[in-house]
């Protein structure tokens, strides 16, 4: 019953027709790819505690060791992207996420109270903001 459906269906369907599909497809997908990057981030904020430890910028490398109630927190920045190298937590989930390089993205270390954040280059907003 279907397939009778769609073989009545597809045989109104011309060369331009197919056309105009395939082009709207691509469309879909070139948009897709170039508009949906994030914003370039500046500038990586560390937290400790709920407090600002540090803001570092995004232009050049740097390294940052951060103390919390379970130890410390190794932090690497290089240009445009940062990472947590090393943490005190058993589960280790904000190292093996490994470099974040979006503006709005974070690292969070939970049980050691430390956050990565990467923010500016402008406001964006996603489902949860929104």
């Amino acid at each position: 019953m279907a397939r009778a459906r769609l073989t009545t269906w597809l045989r109104y369907l011309r060369a331009g027709d197919l056309f105009v599909l395939a082009a709207a497809a691509a469309a879909c997908v070139a948009s897709f790819v170039l508009l949906w990057r994030g914003e370039q981030p500046d500038r990586a904020i560390v937290r400790a505690g709920g407090q600002i430890v540090a803001e570092l910028p995004l232009d050049r490398a740097a390294e940052l060791t951060v103390d919390g109630p379970l130890g410390q927190t190794r932090i690497e920045v290089e240009p445009r992207r940062a990472r947590v190298v090393a943490d005190p937590g058993p589960r280790q989930y904000c190292v093996r996420q490994g470099w974040i390089s979006r503006g709005g993205a974070v690292a969070i270390c939970a049980p050691n109270q430390v956050s990565l954040s990467l923010n500016g280059g402008g406001n964006s907003h996603d489902s949860l903001s929104y």
